[in-house]
């Protein structure tokens, strides 16, 4: 849909997220998260999603229309 990370990967799926107030404090978790291992990401997922089901619809609610 987008340039960028997820099209370069052709990811198709967001399956977790989380949200910041200020931007300094979302690339602050950003940079500790990349240095985790992949199996802590991998739980991190799953202690909230653990079907890995896309959150992106939910997370926009009805604003992209039936068609999306």
């Amino acid at each position: 849909m987008f340039k960028g990370f997820s099209k370069t990967y052709g990811l198709r799926r967001l399956v977790w997220y989380e949200s910041f107030e200020l931007m300094t404090a979302a690339i602050q978790r950003e940079k500790s998260i990349k240095r985790w291992p992949r199996q802590w990401k991998v739980n991190l997922i799953e202690q909230d999603n653990p079907n890995w089901d896309d959150l992106f619809p939910a997370l926009l609610g009805d604003s992209l229309g039936p068609d999306f």
